[in-house]
């Protein structure tokens, strides 16, 4: 049964934007929706919602409007052909009203040092770095950033797309294989790249990364270094000749913006597979632009007056999200290090510290808090929405946030992907939120769940779709000149329609249940079950930290195997695995009872806070892994070998 635990109140449903964008499409188009459903299916329906976009959110543009999309398929990418664009020449030069010396950033790193600048600051760093990039980028040429969350990457990135050039970005975390397995496809021509950084309160030195790095990249015509935390005195750099010191360039106050096609390259985003290299993706300078203000500002009702924060690393597609944020003339809060160092206090305290009104994070992050006993004392009086991704949010955690953090809040759990570079399903600051439920289907996206037959359902569980165009698909997968490889990711299940690989339940409500991943689906005697469901029971248990669950071929069927990982000083007893199997059979089913269960150390997590079930899956099912570089914690994985070898011989 639905649980409503949070409703807005009339003053926020009033001022919200989205209400604002409502009234103006039913005034233009004479109609009048009872419902955001009714709304909903109106965007979907006309591609005149996302023209109507760029007028109300005054975006900077040269052309036609017309045609929108003359192809709504998925065939080939048609958006806006007309039109010529430029991606940081709106995010800096809005034609709102601001303040030039309003705060664009607040940088907060875990030992406590924190820098401001200002929009007419950021406007003059990037002004003078977009100059210094004309020697060596041309339009659509790539700079690469091997770079921790910090100022210079957002302003990397806006120098960049100044000049119409492409941004791809890693996380300093990974290591030089993981890098030049991505870099070695998108081929940047300039990298700038951190010489150290901090995490958990320790120094990691990236020089002898970049000097490896370096000479397996031969195309790179220049690597930009920077030292935010000021220990290049102990550092040599001599040994990577291509190099220059972030800044050392004229000073100059003027930007020149390249406009260029809708549908030209901005950013290369890359996949977290389990075989292989990483996909590349590219996404078009338009469509990112259009799906993100859309989401930031309708969804999330951020405006001029409001300062966001989501924790991120540079690895992850939440980065370049949060990034056009700038378009809204709001306060970015970018935080480096680790949120639980030296403590969960230091890093909640930034929301009163920032006074930060959006705060992003995970579940993961959540479980954690929760685990901790952390409970807000100050209430946050600033913070009016908390946003989750990453992974389901289970309903617990709903009532965690609720009962913990902060009763009068939008607690919005949002979900799509690095494919599409934004959202199918989030939050909407005039509507419920129901436990357990992310509140609805993002406005433009034609999302449906279908059964095994290939018939949209509701109030079952079902593979997520969408059976129309948007424009923030991915326009083309680098080194793929027939794109193969995007429709086999994509298209290969459902003709004509994008299947994107979650297990989801579309509500009555409007809202949505996600299971899961579709491809980590269990089918034991060909019952599809979603990982979720069973991760819901085993939070119940204070003995469980974390839990993972993974199908294990065996003689034609599957078994379903649950990893545990315990509470220091508990031990997984016979009882206590047959009080685990009662609660799941209780509250799901027989089916879903795991046929063997294991104590293990850790869990595997992306970097982004994803539990890796497929790369355990294939351990467990002997077969070839990779992708271990985007995992935050591979050194996990040895002990589900030696599961694999011993333990799973005994099933």
């Amino acid at each position: 049964m639905s649980e409503v635990i949070w409703m807005p109140n009339e003053k926020r449903t009033n001022a919200a934007q989205i209400v604002a964008f409502q009234k103006i499409v039913e005034k233009k188009y004479k109609l009048k929706f009872n419902n955001y459903e009714e709304f909903h299916r109106w965007t979907v329906e006309r591609e005149d919602f996302w023209a109507e976009l760029f007028e109300y959110f005054s975006l900077s543009y040269s052309g036609e409007l017309s045609p929108i999309c003359p192809d709504i398929t998925f065939d080939k990418y048609t958006w806006f052909p007309n039109v010529k664009i430029n991606f940081a020449e709106n995010l800096l030069n809005s034609k709102s009203l601001f303040e030039g010396d309003k705060f664009a950033f607040i940088f907060a790193h875990e030992n406590t040092t924190q820098n401001k600048i200002s929009y007419d600051q950021l406007k003059g760093e990037v002004a003078s770095m977009s100059h210094h990039l004309r020697k060596y980028l041309n339009q659509g040429d790539v700079l690469g950033a091997f770079m921790p969350n910090i100022l210079e990457t957002a302003v990397a990135m806006l120098a960049t797309s100044a000049l119409g050039g492409v941004f791809t970005s890693s996380s300093c975390d990974f290591g030089v294989e993981g890098v030049v397995d991505r870099f070695g496809e998108s081929k940047p021509q300039v990298l700038i790249a951190a010489t150290g950084y901090e995490y958990n309160g320790k120094y990691f030195d990236q020089i002898p990364k970049l000097i490896e790095i370096e000479k397996k990249l031969p195309q790179l015509k220049q690597i930009i270094l920077i030292d935010f935390l000021g220990k290049s005195q102990s550092q040599d750099i001599s040994k990577i000749p291509k190099s220059i010191m972030y800044g050392s360039w004229e000073r100059i106050s003027k930007i020149d913006f390249v406009q260029v096609p809708f549908s030209s390259p901005l950013y290369i985003m890359y996949s977290s597979g389990t075989t292989g290299k990483p996909k590349c993706i590219v996404h078009s300078v338009g469509g990112t632009l259009l799906q993100h203000i859309k989401e930031l500002g309708l969804h999330c009702d951020l405006n001029k007056s409001k300062t966001i924060l989501f924790f991120t690393t540079c690895g992850w597609m939440m980065w370049n999200w949060l990034m056009s944020s700038l378009f809204f003339k709001s306060t970015i809060v970018l935080y480096e290090g680790s949120p639980t160092f030296p403590d969960f206090a230091a890093y909640m305290n930034l929301i009163d510290k920032y006074k930060i009104n959006i705060f992003g994070t995970g579940p993961k992050y959540l479980k954690a808090l929760q685990d901790s006993s952390f409970r807000s004392h100050s209430h946050y009086p600033t913070l009016e929405t908390l946003i989750s991704t990453g992974a389901p949010l289970l309903p617990e955690q709903y009532d965690y946030v609720y009962k913990n953090i902060k009763k009068d809040i939008l607690l919005g759990s949002i979900s799509g992907g690095t494919d599409i570079i934004g959202c199918f399903m989030l939050c909407n600051p005039t509507l419920p939120v129901i436990r357990g439920e992310i509140q609805c289907l993002g406005l433009g996206m034609a999302v449906k769940s279908f059964n095994q037959k290939g018939m949209p359902v509701i109030e079952e569980e079902g593979e997520l779709v969408c059976t129309k165009s948007f424009p923030s698909r991915p326009i083309y997968f680098l080194n793929d000149p027939k794109n193969e490889k995007i429709k086999h990711a994509y298209f290969n299940v459902y003709e004509k329609t994008w299947y994107h690989g979650d297990f989801v339940k579309i509500k009555k409500s409007g809202g949505v249940e996600v299971l899961g991943r579709s491809d980590a689906t269990l089918n034991p005697g060909g019952v599809r079950i979603g990982t979720a469901e069973i991760y819901q029971q085993t939070e119940k248990f204070s003995y469980i930290v974390d839990s993972l669950c993974v199908g294990h071929d065996f003689l034609g069927d599957v078994q379903v195997i649950l990893f545990v990982k315990m509470k220091s000083g508990e031990i997984l007893t016979e009882s206590r695995i047959l009080e685990i199997k009662n609660e799941i059979r209780k509250n799901t089913s027989p089916r879903h009872v795991p046929h063997s269960f294991f104590a293990v150390n850790d869990i595997p997590y992306t970097r982004s806070g994803k539990k890796m079930e497929l790369i355990v899956a294939r351990i467990i099912n002997k077969k070839e892994i990779k992708g271990a570089e985007s995992m935050a914690n591979s050194e996990c994985l040895e002990e589900y070998k030696k599961l694999a070898q011993d333990g799973l011989k005994k099933l």
